[in-house]
């Protein structure tokens, strides 16, 4: 069974409670990384403690959740070894992870109910990698260096 890291921002919290829950009900481990009330913070302070997990492999995916996604997403990218997605629907977080093989789903509270948000939840983590093709793309996506 999967560990997952979890974080969120002021904007994500309730929707990050409830996900949690969800995780819990279908028998997941999971590692929350914060924050812990609608107070506002900084995304950087939980995307990063969640997005380094993953790259140590201390958990083997992450949900990440703020406002939009966006600044979770843009946060977890700087880490070395995480391929994380912002997603909005579920066509794209089933892709992601067939194509893209991400490790870090993020998404918006503000952007999705919570009904999308558990259906992108389901699939990112029951998805497995297609592999073949797609390894070449991934191993050249994970060596591209800084310009």
């Amino acid at each position: 069974m999967k560990k997952i890291a979890i974080a969120c921002d002021h904007g994500g919290y309730e929707m990050k409670m409830a996900i949690i829950a969800h995780l819990e009900e279908r028998g997941f481990e999971y590692c929350d990384f914060g924050c812990s009330s609608t107070a506002s913070v900084d995304y950087p302070d939980y995307a990063l403690p969640a997005s380094l997990a993953v790259a140590r492999g201390e958990c083997d995916c992450g949900i990440l959740i703020c406002g939009t996604g966006i600044g979770m997403s843009l946060c977890a990218n700087k880490v070395k070894g995480i391929r994380a997605a912002c997603c909005s629907d579920t066509f794209s977080a089933r892709m992601t992870r067939m194509h893209n093989d991400a490790n870090v789903l993020c998404f918006g509270a503000r952007v999705c109910g919570l009904g999308l948000a558990t259906d992108m939840v389901d699939l990112f983590l029951d998805t497995p990698f297609e592999g073949a093709r797609h390894n070449a793309r991934i191993e050249k996506v994970m060596n591209i260096e800084k310009l």
